[in-house]
């Protein structure tokens, strides 16, 4: 992670939650307990090792817990903090705001025409 520049409580929550993953895991984790493999599954674009790192990133921030099971197969879930429980609101918000400024859709808050040609 990079240093921060200030002592600002923006600048070092966005140091955590920086990034395309870590907001996407938060997301799929207010559900409830998930498994590495149901990440996996709920991001397909992420590679096993980036995942492994991101979630270590939000566990020792405080946000996701991680447990492990004994036995084999090895069994580790994922579930969120009572500090991650609290970004539930912020990332509901966030979506809600997306879809409110996209409308019809993403390509057009983007500036780019419904065939997919880049706006002039």
């Amino acid at each position: 992670m990079k240093t921060l520049v200030s002592r600002c409580p923006i600048e070092e929550a966005m140091q955590v939650l920086s990034g395309r993953w870590p907001t996407l895991l938060l997301y799929y984790l207010k559900d409830g307990t998930k498994r590495f493999s149901d990440l996996q599954r709920d991001n397909p674009t992420i590679s096993p090792k980036m995942l492994a790192l991101e979630l270590r990133k939000l566990e020792s921030a405080g946000i996701v817990q991680r447990t492990e099971f004994g036995g084999y197969p090895l069994r580790v879930d994922y579930l969120l903090t009572p500090a991650g429980l609290r970004l539930v609101p912020l990332i509901d918000a966030l979506g809600a705001w997306w879809e409110g400024v996209a409308e019809p859709g993403p390509a057009a808050a983007a500036g780019v025409p419904q065939d997919g040609a880049p706006a002039r």
